[in-house]
């Protein structure tokens, strides 16, 4: 009679281990956007669905892993926070893979990359660096590559305001707040083509610096090797595939894939 309990409470043990680790299996992975809009690349619509290029690429690059997938806002400046308290999975918000984010954690391969730009008024004219900004008031956005390169470039040089959105500081520099704004260069092409950017211009792209990093890639926690290795092993996939640059064309007019 004892044994028969015992062989029934192993089964009945085995049953919640086997249910956990399905529950476990049919999670979806949490894909982590930025809350504020970033046109082209991520864009909340009133129906409250996203768009853009990299909604496109977590779709494409969910069915090619074969994988349930969702799509979570975060605040920018707490997105790495969130990933390491285990709120969100995989960060796919722009992020360029830096030395200095590697000290945090892990990131996939590159899955584009793009110039850093300036943006300013039309009648403005950037041709050295760094003689052609000194003096001027520059808005950037916080904890992006552009606000490292600018704190350890120009701080001495110019006055850097730093926003907590880059909406913020496209806001100011329409209004004549800021004299000029540095950020990524392919959304800051789409910015400028908007009607309340009318007078401003894509002034000039900044020469490469190690601070910018090694394109753009999906932010992991350095423990989820196995999602890391099949998130590569997509991405690869796709930068081979025709949809990456029809997106990239159909997004950008140019190619955004990485040399990295």
């Amino acid at each position: 009679m004892g044994n028969r309990r015992l062989a029934n409470w192993m089964t009945g043990v085995a049953c919640v281990l086997l249910a956990g680790m399905s529950a476990a299996q049919a999670a979806p992975i949490r894909f982590a956007v930025a809350a504020e809009p970033y046109p082209p690349y991520t864009e909340k619509q009133a129906n409250g669905e996203w768009k853009g290029f990299e909604v496109d690429l977590i779709r494409k690059l969910c069915n090619e892993m074969k994988a349930e997938c969702e799509i979570k806002e975060v605040a920018w400046d707490g997105i790495i926070p969130s990933l390491l308290a285990k709120k969100i999975d995989v960060i796919f918000s722009s992020m360029s893979v830096t030395a200095e984010r590697e000290k945090q954690i892990a990131f996939s391969k590159a899955y584009y990359d793009s110039a850093i730009a300036v943006v300013g008024p039309k009648n403005t004219t950037i041709s050295k660096f760094p003689d052609d900004l000194k003096g001027k008031i520059i808005g950037v956005q916080n904890s992006t590559v552009s606000a490292s390169y600018l704190k350890a470039k120009y701080e001495k040089i110019a006055e850097v305001k730093y926003y907590d959105t880059q909406d913020s500081a496209n806001a100011d520099l329409i209004s004549g707040r800021i004299d000029l704004m540095m950020a990524d260069g392919t959304a800051m092409a789409a910015f400028v083509k908007t009607a309340d950017a009318g007078n401003l211009a894509y002034l000039a792209t900044v020469p490469y610096d190690p601070i910018f990093g090694k394109g753009v890639g999906a932010g992991l926690r350095k423990d989820d090797t196995e999602l890391k290795a099949k998130l590569d092993k997509a991405i690869t996939s796709l930068l081979a595939s025709k949809d990456y640059d029809e997106l990239s064309q159909n997004y950008f007019g140019t190619s955004v894939k990485p040399a990295f």
